[in-house]
């Protein structure tokens, strides 16, 4: 096995293989080039996106500047915004639904490594996926971490670290971030 097909079955991979090292490289140049692209140039802007991520859907917008490690691994839904300053290690999948917007500085992080110093000092990690539903709202310098996912409908407070799973139609807050409202259709909110 691969450990690039280790990385993908969310075993203990070698990031330093030199296969994944190849496409961080080519992630981190077309990153670059998007973040060198003037503001205003759409098409442009839409090409490079088509090259980096698995797949996006209609009306996607990503202000720079952008980081990732893959590309390869990030889906993105209908109708999102990400504001400057986001940071996808997509060392696993991350996937975003239709709908979600994302505030500036923000990370969605799906690598993670080992406790243990001797297997970490190997260049040892794995990686759990990221999932975010629809019609979510994730506030300003929100970290979200392995293997979580944020329901639909949900709202994620400003500075929020979200290390669990998050029900879908609650505003969650904090570090850790826990729900402290559900939110009623129509737009309101309600304490628990």
């Amino acid at each position: 096995m691969t450990e690039k097909e280790k990385q993908q079955a969310g075993q203990l991979y070698n990031s330093n293989d030199p296969e994944l090292l190849a496409d961080r490289v080519k992630a981190k140049k077309l990153c670059a080039d998007y973040n060198a692209i003037e503001y205003n140039d759409y098409q442009k802007k839409e090409r490079l996106l088509d090259r980096l991520l698995a797949l996006r859907g209609e009306n996607t917008w990503i202000e720079s500047n952008f980081f990732c490690d893959y590309g390869y691994n990030i889906v993105i839904g209908d109708n999102f915004y990400v504001n400057h300053n986001c940071v996808i290690l997509d060392c696993a999948e991350v996937i975003f639904g239709n709908n979600v917007f994302v505030g500036p500085n923000c990370g969605f992080y799906t690598a993670a490594h080992p406790l243990n110093a001797e297997e970490r000092n190997q260049n040892l990690e794995y990686a759990k996926p990221i999932k975010i539903g629809n019609n979510v709202w994730i506030g300003g310098n929100v970290c979200v971490l392995p293997g979580v996912t944020i329901g639909d409908n949900a709202v994620i407070g400003a500075g929020s670290v979200v290390t669990e799973d998050i029900p879908a139609g609650c505003v969650a807050v904090g570090n850790p971030c826990k729900p402290i409202k559900n939110i009623e259709k129509g737009g309101g909110s309600k304490n628990k």
